[in-house]
C-alpha cells in the first residue's frame, strides 16, 4: 500500500507543475503562486486535523520554530522561482533542474548535518549532476546564445536554478527544525509563513489589484495545482506511515519523469535528444540513491 501511495504522491507531484502552467498562463507568477498557495495551506491544515495533530502546533519549540519559518521562506523563494520559470520556459526543461535539488542537499547535508557520504549516494549525486547539465545544454542552433543572456536573472534556466538552491535550503532548515515536530504540523508553520511571504510580495508589487483580471479558466487551474500539491503531501506522508523511507522517497522523486512525459502529452512541449538524455541520467542516479 506504501507504494501505491508513494506513486500516487509522484502523480499528483507531477500534476502540480502541469496544471500551473496552464493557469499561469497571461497571470502575474508572483500573483499565481499566492493563490494556488491559499488551496496548499488549507489541505496543509487538513493533514494535521487529519492525524489528530492540531494541539501540537502551539507546543513548538521556539529552536524548531525558527528553523521551519527559515524554511518556510526559502520554500516561499523556491516557489516563486519555480512557478517564473515554468511561465517562460518549457516545463519539460524547468522541472528536472528544479528537482537537481537534490544533488544541493546531499551536498549541504554532508557539510551542515554531518551525515556519512556512502559510494552509492555520492555515484547517485553525480548521475544526476551529469544528467542536469545535460538537459540544460542547447542545440548546436543555440551554442552561439552568449553566457550573458543564458544567465540572465529572466532566464528560465537561471530562474530553475536558484529554485533548485531555495528548496536545498529549505530541506536541510527543515531537517533542523522538524526533530521534535510532527511533520504534517511542520508543513502547516512552513506553509502559513509561506502564504504570508507570497501575499506580502504581491502587496509589496502592487498587483493585488489584478486578482479581478485573472480568469476564471486560470482560477480553476491554480486552484487544482494547489490541490495536486496537498494531494501529493497527502499521500506522500501517509506512504511515510506505513512505509520505509528508502522506498517512499525515491518513488516520490520519480515525479520528475512524469512530468516531463505529461508535458509532451498534455502541453504538446517537444521532447530532444538532450532532454531524454538527461530523464534518463537522473533516473538513473535517482535510482542510485535507494541502493
Amino acid at each position: 500500500m506504501s507504494i501505491i501511495l508513494a506513486l500516487l504522491a509522484a502523480l499528483f507531484a507531477s500534476f502540480t507543475a502541469i496544471l500551473a502552467k496552464i493557469g499561469i498562463k497571461e497571470v502575474d507568477s508572483n500573483l499565481a503562486t499566492a493563490v494556488r498557495t491559499v488551496v496548499v495551506v488549507i489541505m496543509a491544515y487538513l493533514m494535521v486535523v487529519i492525524t489528530g495533530q492540531t494541539e501540537q502546533i502551539t507546543t513548538v519549540s521556539t529552536k524548531s520554530l525558527i528553523f521551519l519559518v527559515l524554511s518556510g521562506l526559502t520554500t516561499g523563494l523556491s516557489w516563486l522561482s519555480f512557478f517564473k520559470a515554468i511561465q517562460i520556459g518549457d516545463v519539460s526543461k524547468v522541472v528536472p533542474i528544479d528537482k537537481a535539488s537534490v544533488v544541493l542537499t546531499i551536498l549541504l547535508s554532508f557539510i551542515i548535518l554531518r551525515e556519512p557520504a556512502t559510494m552509492p549516494v555520492v555515484a547517485g549525486g553525480l548521475v544526476i549532476s551529469i544528467g542536469t547539465f545535460v538537459l540544460i545544454g542547447r542545440d548546436k542552433k543555440k551554442k552561439k546564445t552568449s553566457r550573458k543572456k543564458v544567465f540572465n536573472t529572466n532566464s528560465y534556466i537561471f530562474l530553475a536554478v536558484m529554485s533548485a538552491v531555495f528548496a536545498a535550503l529549505t530541506n536541510i532548515l527543515a531537517k533542523i527544525g522538524i526533530e521534535d515536530v510532527d511533520p504534517n504540523v511542520a508543513t502547516f508553520i512552513r506553509t502559513i509563513v509561506i502564504i504570508i511571504f507570497a501575499w506580502g510580495i504581491v502587496l509589496f508589487q502592487g498587483t493585488l489589484k489584478e486578482l479581478k483580471k485573472i480568469s476564471r479558466r486560470s482560477y480553476l487551474f491554480l486552484f487544482l495545482s494547489g490541490a495536486a500539491t496537498g494531494l501529493s503531501w497527502l499521500c506522500y506522508f501517509a506512504a511515510l506511515a506505513i512505509g520505509k523511507v528508502s522506498i517512499v522517497n525515491p518513488i516520490d522523486k520519480f515525479s520528475v519523469v512524469l512530468t516531463m512525459i505529461l508535458s509532451f502529452i498534455i502541453l504538446k512541449e517537444k521532447p530532444t535528444k538532450s532532454t531524454i538524455s538527461g530523464a534518463i541520467l537522473i533516473t538513473i542516479g535517482t535510482a542510485l540513491l535507494i541502493i
